[in-house]
């Protein structure tokens, strides 16, 4: 099992590090590396889904960018504490009829004293909006360091 830092327990700052580098890997739509940054019993509820364990994470992940084409994400720290971050996030995304949506989510984090997540708790909605009304306009890929974040968007 490796180290992921920052480790608990978090401050504001060390979990707004957390939420970036989640972001970054899950704007890299690499369901493996991705993978590496949980447990390898991890558990999570996506929606009304849940999984266990590395392997139904990728899988997950895999049909999830099938489904969710051109995904770009945004992360922000709501609070954190002890091994727990809660953070609330908005993704946009297009289906393969063109059709695009933003969603918005909810996630709580438990992360054992490696830094590895150990439990994710996630709620999300979807919101249908027009490719006019998108904001996140970066190319696929790490958000870049100067654009804006849900807060300075007005999400």
């Amino acid at each position: 099992m490796s180290d992921r830092p920052p480790f608990p327990p978090f401050t504001l700052e060390t979990a707004a590090t957390k939420a970036r580098l989640a972001e970054d890997a899950w704007n890299s739509r690499d369901p493996e590396k991705i993978s590496l940054a949980y447990t390898e019993d991890s558990v999570w509820r996506n929606r009304a889904t849940f999984i266990e364990g590395r392997s139904q994470i990728i899988s997950f992940l895999r049909q999830k960018w099938q489904r969710e084409l051109d995904y770009r994400l945004i992360k922000e720290v709501w609070t954190a504490a002890e091994n727990r971050i809660a953070v609330r996030f908005a993704y946009e995304w297009h289906d393969d009829s063109g059709n695009w949506y933003r969603s918005y989510g909810n996630e709580n984090w438990a992360f054992n004293p490696q830094g590895l997540m150990r439990q994710r708790i996630a709620s999300i909605n979807d919101l249908l909006i027009t490719a006019e009304e998108r904001k996140f306009h970066w190319p696929q890929g790490r958000r870049p360091d100067d654009h804006p974040g849900l807060s300075e968007l007005g999400l």
